[in-house]
């Protein structure tokens, strides 16, 4: 349960981090191909105020000069012939004819894909009529700057939640499972007869609920363990005396069966061991008792005559 909990809380965090930081990502990107166009647009503007002034080219070149990117050579105007002057090309120019043709003719700037990087076509009217282009180049790398960095600021942020989240799972997981393996380990000891063992009621609700009733439950049959020894005991107890009776109206029993056999009837078993005793004939010769004949013959064995019988005989010898 601790690892599910663990695979669960990954999943999760990855699907958040992905859903946060691609976007976030991609909005970062565009943020700063935004502020490289904006910076170029400001340069830009920058040459209008001297176009309506002048279309002298140093002047021009000048001013071109006094930008960032008229100093880094990615800037250029290019100034239509009029019925006055030539056409007029300052700086490395970048987009074709057919291009500039076509912003005058748009009237709004304009973002050009060309070699290694971006143009931006700003369109600027002169007193003469015509529509003169200032171009500014604008790199790959400036339209990229701090993106990179950004992402794998992002990446960190994602890494470091997704690590954290784990370990806070992870802790969490073993709040969880430790209560539940401690239940389980007490369900062993208690089957193998340790009937000591208790659970502590601690962790969630559901699993101190499932303690107590652990709890309850061996408490239960520790009492009924009691309750069994406690009625074997009694039983025992109950069938001792019983059994005693029994034994003891066998031995009288068997006493009185006896006592025919020796006249005098015995009260208990030494009674009954005595006549056995003195109806024991003698080896070799036949002695009735309470006599003192002794005949070579074997006479039935006064145990087998009655009680007066066995007397008569002892008298008549």
């Amino acid at each position: 349960m601790r690892w599910a909990l663990v695979r669960v809380c990954l999943a999760v965090t990855v699907m958040v981090v992905v859903a946060f930081a691609v976007p976030l990502g991609l909005v970062v990107k565009e943020m700063a191909s935004d502020r490289a166009f904006s910076n170029a647009e400001r340069q830009a503007a920058a040459i209008g105020p001297t176009l309506s002034i002048t279309t002298d080219r140093e002047q021009l070149s000048r001013a071109m000069l006094s930008t960032d990117a008229g100093l880094a050579g990615r800037m250029a105007l290019h100034i239509p012939a009029d019925d006055e002057a030539s056409e007029l090309e300052i700086g490395r120019g970048r987009a074709v004819h057919d291009e500039l043709d076509a912003i005058r003719e748009l009237g709004r700037s304009g973002i050009l894909k060309v070699l290694g990087g971006s143009a931006l076509l700003a369109p600027i009217a002169l007193d003469s009529g015509t529509i003169s282009i200032v171009e500014v180049y604008v790199p790959d790398a400036d339209v990229t700057n701090g993106v990179t960095t950004a992402w794998i600021v992002l990446a960190g942020v994602g890494i470091a939640l997704v690590v954290g989240s784990v370990a806070v799972a992870d802790r969490l997981g073993v709040r969880l499972t430790q209560p539940a393996e401690r239940l389980a380990g007490a369900a062993h000891e208690l089957g193998e007869g340790m009937l000591g063992v208790r659970v502590p009621e601690d962790g969630p609700t559901e699993l101190r609920q499932a303690a107590a009733a652990f709890n309850s439950m061996a408490d239960q049959v520790v009492q009924l363990l009691a309750n069994e020894r406690e009625l074997a005991a009694d039983l025992s107890h109950r069938l001792r005396t019983p059994l005693t009776v029994l034994r003891l109206n066998a031995a009288s029993d068997t006493a009185r069966r006896q006592a025919p056999r020796t006249g005098t009837p015995p009260s208990s078993g030494q009674g009954a061991e005595q006549s056995t005793r003195v109806t024991r004939p003698l080896p070799g010769r036949h002695r009735w008792p309470a006599c003192g004949a002794f005949s070579s013959a074997a006479p039935a064995h006064p145990s087998a005559l009655p009680y007066g019988a066995a007397a008569g005989v002892c008298r008549g010898a």
